[in-house]
């Protein structure tokens, strides 16, 4: 591709304010299901636990965040493209513009143009940097400026473009309904219509409004509640409840530290559940490990001599 001011425009802009402001409140919406009580059952509920540890914690932690992002650990092509599609489930956004808005807060971590500091408002940090497309994150502006190498591939171009990365998951939608049908049917369920609906409400809505209300949580609660084990130019903190239910993320002062490690929790009790995943992966050599953490003497020169607990 010899330019990549084509492959976004102003009729781009346009759909993910569409997506912003009716797919969010509406996955919100559907995900309430879940309290009507035809929609539960164990088989949906297990859907969503499953999807919440492999979809989430491979495609959005590893994929978009370590692969992508800061390119901490390096695999095949073809490993790559299968850990961005994971990640396209958990509709965040494509994988160009998810890399760019977070390159975007490396840079600006916590200053004027940071998508979402929470300077700016808890809320704006948590959920609110979605709707308004202004300079901070507008799509064409921060994806040519921030994710150049990605969208010289023309994969991760396709899905950029009129926010094809939202109808392709769209489209993988009804195979939830039909596993959950083919499950019950299979079981001899005599409803295997409400096992369908179920699987589909919990392994896909419940489990999108979890995912990101814990993705956020690392935008919002990490850079106002926790510990400050480094010096850094942010607000950064490791927050224990985010680390575990974020499956490492919440390390987030240890990762503004050293951004390019593919390891957050630094402390033996630091555990980071992404980190024991990818060590995992570098075993069956389906992945290397680029960065693995800083050395100790690189450690003891940006920490703090008593980690502060702190609230912004």
């Amino acid at each position: 591709m010899s330019s990549l001011s084509p492959v976004l425009s102003h009729h781009d802009r346009k759909l993910q304010q569409l997506y912003r402001l009716i797919g969010v409140p509406l996955i919100h919406a559907a995900a309430l299901l879940a309290f009507v009580p035809y929609f539960f059952t164990w088989t949906g509920v297990a859907s969503a636990v499953l999807g919440y540890l492999l979809i989430a914690l491979l495609g959005i932690n590893i994929g978009y965040h370590r692969l992508l992002a800061h390119r901490s650990i390096g695999c095949p092509k073809g490993v790559e493209r299968a850990l961005a599609l994971l990640g396209v489930l958990n509709v965040q956004f494509g994988p160009a513009y998810w890399v760019a808005i977070h390159r975007r807060h490396h840079q600006l971590a916590d200053a004027a143009g940071d998508p979402h500091t929470p300077r700016n408002g808890f809320w704006r940090s948590h959920l609110f940097f979605l709707f308004p497309v202004d300079d901070d994150t507008d799509p064409v502006r921060l994806t040519t400026h921030y994710a150049k190498d990605l969208l010289a591939d023309p994969f991760y171009a396709w899905f950029e473009k009129r926010e094809r990365w939202f109808l392709s998951t769209i489209l993988v939608w009804p195979l939830y309904f039909l596993a959950g049908y083919a499950i019950a049917a299979i079981a001899g369920d005599p409803d295997p219509v409400r096992m369908g609906w179920s699987v589909l409400v919990w392994g896909v809505f419940v489990r999108l409004v979890v995912v990101w209300h814990i993705t956020f949580a690392v935008n919002s609660v990490t850079h106002i509640w926790g510990v400050r084990s480094y010096r850094t130019a942010d607000d950064s903190r490791n927050n224990l409840l985010v680390a575990v239910l974020a499956w490492g993320e919440g390390w987030h002062n240890n990762h503004h530290a050293f951004p390019r490690s593919a390891r957050h929790g630094h402390a033996w009790w630091q555990v980071d559940a992404t980190w024991l995943v990818i060590r995992l992966l570098a075993a069956m050599k389906i992945v290397t490990i680029n960065n693995a953490g800083p050395s100790a003497a690189a450690r003891r020169r940006r920490h703090l001599s008593r980690p502060r607990r702190t609230r912004r």
